[in-house]
């Protein structure tokens, strides 16, 4: 499993928690704030809170928050080609 890493999206910083399944629960001001989850290469999907399925509603801040992870994350077909 991955460690957590921060990234930063113009003046805020997020804290990112890796959960596994392209899944990560994101803290803000060092509060809990949402989880999202990757949907498709582009889009990422903030989830419910109470039933941890996804919301499909696009967000502008959800797929910012998804893409700069996407740089951060190395992807794992690059990990087995080193193998």
């Amino acid at each position: 499993m991955q460690e957590p890493f921060d990234i930063e999206i113009g003046p805020i910083n997020y804290s990112v928690f890796p959960e596994g399944n392209d899944s990560y629960t994101i803290f803000k001001d060092g509060k809990e704030y949402i989880q999202i989850q990757k949907d498709t290469s582009s889009i990422w999907l903030k989830m419910d809170y109470k039933t941890e399925l996804p919301i499909f509603e696009e967000d502008e801040e959800v797929n910012a928050i998804g893409q700069a992870i996407e740089k951060y994350v190395p992807e794992e077909d690059d990990e087995d080609e080193e193998l």
